[in-house]
């Protein structure tokens, strides 16, 4: 991470950017109630839909690299009632330390389905433990219910959903409590074997133990490290053997990591539509990784010949989030990867083959440029039949506007329009709404939370409060579907799904992971403009198998199960 520009360099930025004054701390710091928008795609519904959660980090004054990085948020349906609940990842005290802070868990907010949200941790055993970074959610065992792998600094868990409302922690049994520090993850079936494995992405060899003071010592002003002062850990694979374990396999099955410090990920076909799920991994200062999935588990490092490691100058960037999806409708998987301030994010352009570097082109270089990005979301926010982005800033370091005066701690979340053909426009604080309001932004997700054919975001802010932001555009029809396996593994991840509006087609895979540190709504969502309903909708399920439905009516999320019709 880059954090100081040469004095011209700032002086440069400071006459191209006005920015607002802002402010930092380590734990817990007083911020005025800001006085929401009154105008806007996307409205603060946080208290009207009662989800009361403060992230708390464990802040000691010390500057530890940890406590700036979490935490991310899942989607599920753990009830299966038909509405999308919330898991919220908490950290708390720092393990090593004896920082004293308030006691709280991970929540679980169950969605009653009339706007509000109820705190269901406690009843639903769903408390899990650790110094909480990310949670992904998905379906070990096949059995319809949603589990949730929550990725933690220091021992990961696993809780099982025992399908009556409750939760059990079957860590131990399943032999997946990786100790290292991880972030960010995802469920995916990587041999065709119709079980879900993990993927696990860490990030540094990090302890309180190993801590190193950093910054301005001689001035007695700490700040945070830059990656660089820690050593790499290994990413990690686990297979799941189909009786309730797994076993580690990252070595076997290629996936020996050298020198990635990884943060997030992104699984789908990337290349070949192959049917086969390859791997993404933005890294932090060092060359992001994309994972070839050659059939039969084995995976082969591409990422540097297929032109999506680096930026266009050839450089490495402090990669955050990953979000994966066809941004150009040309039937081909794209990547986007937020990274630090001064940067710019990445947008990669896949033909199949290879990608294209498409920032400066698809007008994302200005928009990204100050912004520290984390939490990364594709999605058709405005139901026009293309996907938008979503973006949750907030710097890693609260003293960065001592270091250059033109960034901040606190930034405004970013919404960004796609005109149809991979070109961006980022909307103002008057159209984007509530989320324009600055703060330090981590995981994010996408969400319909109250099934209206708009997608809304879930943002967890490092130490402040996460908010429910509620898409209030009353423009464009969609069309959504529930998907789920039979032969293939149940919850269908990494299943293709087309439609065809009207001669033209949309694609999306369904995913468990991404953004950063998190997992979005497992349903996919297509918007249909004024279109009235979907000509036909193909499917292609995991394992490779076709399955055609359709034509279907806009207005509703569908229920598509293998094998069978549409319902």
């Amino acid at each position: 991470m880059p954090w100081c520009l040469s004095a011209r360099a700032r002086m440069q930025l400071v006459l191209l950017f006005a920015l607002a004054l802002g402010s930092c701390s380590d734990e817990l710091p007083v911020v005025p109630a800001p006085r929401a928008a009154t105008t806007g795609l996307f409205l603060d519904v946080s208290d009207r839909a009662g989800i009361q959660f403060m992230h708390h980090a464990g802040g000691s004054g010390k500057k530890y690299i940890v406590e700036t990085m979490g935490a991310g948020a899942a989607v599920l349906d753990y009830d299966r009632d038909g509405f999308m609940d919330l898991y919220v990842c908490e950290s708390g005290r720092i393990p090593g330390t004896e920082t004293q802070v308030e006691p709280n868990t991970n929540r679980l907010w169950h969605n009653r389905g009339n706007g509000t949200f109820e705190d269901a941790t406690e009843k639903a055993h769903a408390a899990g433990s650790g110094y909480g970074q990310g949670v992904i959610a998905g379906d070990i065992d096949n059995d319809g219910h949603t589990d949730l792998y929550l990725l933690n600094f220091g021992p990961n868990v696993l809780l099982r959903n025992r399908g009556d409302g409750t939760f059990e922690d079957v860590t131990a049994n399943a032999g997946v409590g990786d100790p290292l520090w991880s972030v960010s993850g995802a469920f995916f079936d990587a041999e065709g074997d119709g079980d879900l494995d993990i993927f696990v992405v860490n990030y540094l060899d990090f302890t309180v133990a190993t801590h190193r003071p950093c910054g301005r010592i001689s001035e007695g002003k700490i700040s945070t490290c830059h990656p660089d002062v820690y050593k790499h850990v290994r990413d990690r694979l686990y297979k799941n053997r189909g009786d309730g374990t797994f076993e580690d396999a990252s070595e076997t099955s290629g996936l020996i990591d050298l020198d990635g410090k990884g943060l997030g990920t992104g699984i789908g076909d990337l290349v070949g539509n192959d049917g086969l799920m390859d791997i993404y991994v933005a890294n932090d200062s060092t060359p992001n990784q994309l994972w070839r999935n050659l059939g039969n588990g084995r995976f082969e490092e591409q990422a540097l010949f297929l032109s999506c490691s680096h930026n266009d100058d050839g450089k490495t960037e402090a990669g955050m989030g990953v979000a994966v999806g066809d941004v150009n409708n040309d039937g081909h998987q794209d990547l986007y990867v937020t990274n630090l301030s001064m940067e710019t994010n990445a947008l990669y352009l896949g033909s199949g083959e290879e990608f294209t570097y498409a920032t400066k082109s698809a007008g994302l270089h200005t928009p990204t440029l100050v912004n520290l990005g984390f939490g990364n979301n594709f999605g058709d926010l405005d139901n026009d039949g293309d996907m938008d982005i979503f973006t949750a800033n907030g710097h890693v370091m609260d003293d960065t506007q001592e270091l250059n005066e033109v960034t901040r701690y606190r930034q405004a979340q970013q919404v960004l329009f796609n005109d149809g053909a991979a070109h961006f426009r980022e909307l103002n604080a008057t159209e984007s709404g509530d989320v324009s309001i600055p703060r330090v932004g981590r995981g994010s997700v996408l969400v319909d939370f109250d099934n209206d054919g708009h997608l809304d975001v879930f943002v967890v802010h490092n130490v402040d409060r996460a908010r429910l932001y509620k898409n209030t555009s009353a423009s464009g029809a969609f069309i959504g579907f529930a998907i789920e396996g039979r032969k293939s593994v149940r919850t269908a991840a990494g299943a293709r799904v087309i439609i065809t509006v009207n001669g033209k087609q949309q694609m999306r895979e369904v995913q468990a992971g991404g953004s950063y540190a998190s997992s979005n709504d497992p349903r996919v969502h297509f918007g249909l403009g004024t279109a009235s309903g979907v000509e036909s909708i193909s499917v292609r399920w995991p394992g490779g198998a076709t399955q055609s439905f359709g034509p279907l009516a806009a207005g509703r999320y569908w229920t598509l199960i293998e094998g069978e019709p549409a319902r």
